[in-house]
């Protein structure tokens, strides 16, 4: 892969069993995945995932609207949930704290969400509402009560607090929208949520942050690019959960990051793999773990558990960067081997030598090696990540677009909700 890509990808070839990368068993299942691959950017040219990177319309548009929403501001809150909030999430923890402080709430706990408008400013507070659906329960419920903790509040216009991103359709969030005069943006209707963070559901909030968000869909164009030359990452690595998958050995996909950078980039692929591909009785689970920290707490299943799982390490290239850890203090305690060391370079040795060992396990692994992590590259992991889960839906024979199963518990909740009386405090 060239060096101006903005990661490398490595396959351990020391994989145990019939399914490892060289066996006959490997390369037919690269060949399934490079055919599903070729039918993917061949037949559907128009797939509103991949053409929507190349956009700038929708970028111009929200940067409009992000000086609008950071004027006077304290605080911005994003309500949204599953992948309307993940991937904006995982944008944060690349950026740098600054001010308006962007808040993404997500899960509606009632406490927590009571104690954060509580401990707002409401005058000097902006809510962000999206979902694709426009129908969202849990979004719809924080929206209202925002809005009526704000007329408590005095907070004035409502139209100048909100901002709402959904489908050009009618729904409830639209005409709530609509209903106060607030800035709508439009979300894709062919792109579904878990999919939607290089759309304006991410792009947005990146600019709220501060981050280069035409750099973002760079990095994943270059992505795009890359799959028309043989090997091509998601080719690989749908390959390699593949093959395990046919000679029943893949029970989980394990996700582990050595960047606090890439720590909601875990659970945002947990969704998107979780809810793309866990359909009539297939799929693997998936496990999102965080560098050094699940190391203490996981390797020990991983390492000497029943296995059944294929282990993808992102490390962030950290050697010689952080703190220095100074050799005199460090030598007198007796620990030569971290004197004159850097903290990057700690992470660095663990992230190859949990590598290593699961190797010498016989547990499958792969490594993805981010030179910089950085707008670009993030973009490309987001599109990658996206690519090789559609590829491997195409290999299992489900539809990785849908979630049918989900809307049972919608049906449920709202049946629940319409039988019984409220409950008062």
């Amino acid at each position: 892969m060239a060096s101006a890509f903005p990661f490398r990808v490595s396959l351990d070839l020391a994989q145990s069993g019939p399914s490892g990368p060289g066996t006959p068993a490997f390369a037919s299942a690269l060949a399934a995945a490079e055919g599903a691959l070729a039918d993917l950017i061949g037949s559907e040219p128009g797939l509103e995932l991949f053409s929507n990177v190349a956009r700038a319309d929708d970028i111009a548009a929200a940067r409009g609207l992000t000086d609008t929403l950071r004027k006077d501001t304290s605080a911005i809150f994003v309500l949204g949930i599953g992948g309307s909030s993940l991937g904006g999430q995982a944008l944060k923890d690349l950026s740098v704290p600054g001010q308006p402080e962007i808040l993404f709430v997500d899960n509606p706990d009632p406490v927590t969400y009571a104690r954060a408008l509580s401990s707002a400013d409401l005058r000097t507070t902006r809510f962000i509402a999206v979902s694709k659906s426009g129908g969202t329960p849990e979004t719809l419920a924080q929206t209202l009560i925002a809005a009526d903790a704000l007329k408590s509040a005095g907070g004035g216009n409502l139209g100048q607090h909100f901002a709402v991103i959904t489908e050009p359709r009618d729904s409830p969030l639209r005409r709530f929208a609509s209903g106060i005069g607030c800035p709508i943006l439009d979300h894709p209707t062919g792109i579904g949520g878990r999919y939607s963070v290089l759309t304006v559901v991410g792009m947005l909030p990146a600019l709220l942050l501060g981050l280069d968000a035409p750099a973002m869909r760079a990095g994943a164009r270059a992505l795009l690019e890359s799959l028309r030359s043989p090997g091509s990452a998601p080719a690989l690595g749908a390959a390699q959960h593949w093959a395990l998958a046919q000679s029943g050995q893949l029970r989980e996909s394990v996700l582990w990051c050595y960047a606090d950078r890439l720590k909601t980039f875990g659970p945002w692929w947990r969704q998107l793999w979780g809810e793309s591909l866990g359909k009539n009785g297939k799929g693997s689970t998936p496990v999102a773990v965080l560098g050094p920290v699940d190391q203490h707490s996981q390797l020990q299943l991983f390492l000497d558990g029943p296995g059944g799982a294929l282990f993808t390490l992102i490390d962030c290239a950290t050697e010689g960067q952080g703190p220095l850890m100074p050799a005199e203090d460090a030598n007198r305690l007796g620990l030569t081997y971290l004197a004159g060391r850097r903290l990057g370079d700690l992470i660095a040795a663990e992230a190859r030598a949990t590598a290593e060992s699961l190797a010498r396990r016989g547990r499958p692994v792969r490594r993805i090696t981010v030179d910089t992590l950085d707008e670009r590259a993030l973009g490309a992991l987001f599109m990658h990540f996206m690519v090789e889960t559609i590829l491997m839906g195409k290999l299992m024979g489900v539809d990785p677009f849908d979630q049918p199963a989900v809307e049972e518990g919608k049906v449920l909740a709202r049946k629940y909700l319409e039988g019984g009386s409220p409950k008062g405090p």
